[in-house]
């Protein structure tokens, strides 16, 4: 029997007080498999714009890729919308989701540019109705559909070059809303264990890991790294202290920078946009309430306000030690102007490309004993307490002190990383064309 092949996008299932669309595809995992699907890719999740205004709390849309016997195609449309129903928090005045089904072997190029779009800018919901019209994908909305747009993004995106694995794990439905329960040592030994292959275990400056999220969410635990091996190998190190309900290795887009946009002038900067943008440090940091960091940069075309917030740490530190002069690189979010404040970039990193000299001005020594002189006032030169001898003709000396910070990359604290910013660990271990696609042994459970 000839085998179809379908891309089922999936997006906006989960609220702030519960819910998880992973879980949802996790669960159609088990129950297309059942029906007698075949997947051809571990399920994706791309996340998309982390800046879009309507997002949802991870902002992260799902793709499920399978094969399957032409007999059984409605049932397994069916399977997903009634699953999605079930599971979705449709009583939450946010939540809009939206399914996504694409019969094809291939994906058109229009779509992958719709998916790229979806993750470093702003697309709306009568782009995603046109482009589904014109490659015939069909779609199924809940009130207001919005997440047609992130199930249709999630099946463009290819994964051509970069991405890495997570492996998630769901808790049993009694546990759900109760503190998450995980020794706290195995994941410190799993970190050691696995790296440089994961990431983002645990923040070292806090000594507080990082695997298990704060919010109502049935995950209990998430693992990223390298490949589908190594997140396996990660989880079973680590030691649940609750039982495990399922859990599901998922190709991402996630540490791989894939939101960032290099803009060429600061005048192209727009609104919710996350950016790559260069510049001169045009006014040295300013420290505002709660520790935040605010400087500015410029360039031919315009100048523009960065921000470090107090959670970003180490960020916040190295920002605060520019000065007028220095040549940057940096990375972040374009928040929207208002009449308090202008368009701001909140950066996740800061790539310092050229120090401009700190130069300090102090007053001479005396020629005759070697005391640092006084000043006698403007412009009225100087006079010696030790030996009280007095010169016009002197003035002050310039001192090049040494900068305490240096050339390079600096990126904000893991615990303030989102969900696709790329950490230090990963440099070096970017994947320049896509990975195979055959799937690993025990990929899920059940």
């Amino acid at each position: 029997m000839t085998k179809k092949s379908m891309h089922i996008g999936l997006d906006d299932t989960d609220s702030p007080r519960k819910g998880c669309t992973t879980y949802v595809a996790a669960l159609l995992v088990e129950k297309l498999q059942r029906l007698g699907a075949e997947f051809i890719d571990y399920p994706n999740l791309v996340r998309l714009n982390p800046n879009a205004p309507w997002k949802t709390r991870g902002n992260g849309a799902l793709c499920l890729r399978v094969q399957y016997n032409e007999s059984d195609e409605q049932q397994i449309k069916q399977t997903v919308i009634s699953t999605v129903e079930e599971h979705a928090d449709l009583q939450c005045k946010g939540t809009n989701p939206g399914i996504v089904f694409f019969e094809s072997a291939t994906i058109p190029r229009k779509v992958e540019t719709f998916s790229k779009n979806a993750i470093t800018g702003i697309v709306s919901l009568s782009e995603a109705f046109k482009l589904l019209k014109n490659v015939g994908a069909e779609a199924v909305g809940f009130k207001k559909c919005r997440g047609i747009i992130g199930g249709l993004a999630a099946i463009g995106e290819t994964f051509q070059r970069d991405c890495t694995f997570e492996i998630l794990v769901y808790r049993i439905p009694e546990n759900r809303g109760s503190k998450r329960r995980v020794d706290k040592a195995s994941i410190v030994e799993m970190d050691k264990a696995t790296a440089p292959y994961t990431f983002n275990n645990i923040d070292w400056e806090e000594e507080r890991g990082l695997i298990t999220p704060r919010g109502p969410d049935p995950i209990l635990l998430g693992i990223r790294g390298e490949s589908p091996d190594i997140v396996r190998k990660a989880f079973e190190i680590v030691k649940p202290l609750e039982p495990v309900e399922r859990w599901v290795i998922f190709r991402t887009n996630q540490g791989t920078d894939a939101h960032l946009k290099l803009v060429k002038q600061l005048s192209q900067i727009k609104p919710y946009n996350p950016v790559i943008a260069k510049g001169t440090v045009a006014a040295n940091p300013k420290i505002i309430p709660r520790r935040h960091v605010i400087f500015s940069i410029k360039d031919e075309s315009a100048q523009v306000d960065c921000a470090a917030y107090e959670p970003t740490g180490f960020l916040r530190r190295v920002a605060r030690k520019l000065i007028v002069g220095d040549y940057v690189e940096v990375s972040g979010a374009v928040r929207v102007p208002s009449q308090e404040h202008p368009s701001t970039i909140n950066l996740e990193k800061i790539r310092i490309l050229r120090l401009a000299p700190k130069i300090v001005y102090q007053n001479p020594l005396c020629p005759k004993c070697e005391k640092r002189l006084k000043s006698m006032g403007k412009n009225k030169g100087f006079r010696c307490e030790k030996c009280r001898s007095r010169y016009t003709d002197l003035g002050k000396i310039e001192i090049r002190v040494k900068r305490e910070i240096k050339k390079g990359l600096y990126i904000t604290s893991p615990r303030s990383q989102r969900h696709l910013t790329k950490p230090f660990r990963r440099y070096g271990l970017e994947k320049l064309q896509t990975s195979s696609k055959e799937l690993i042994e025990n990929w899920h459970f059940p």
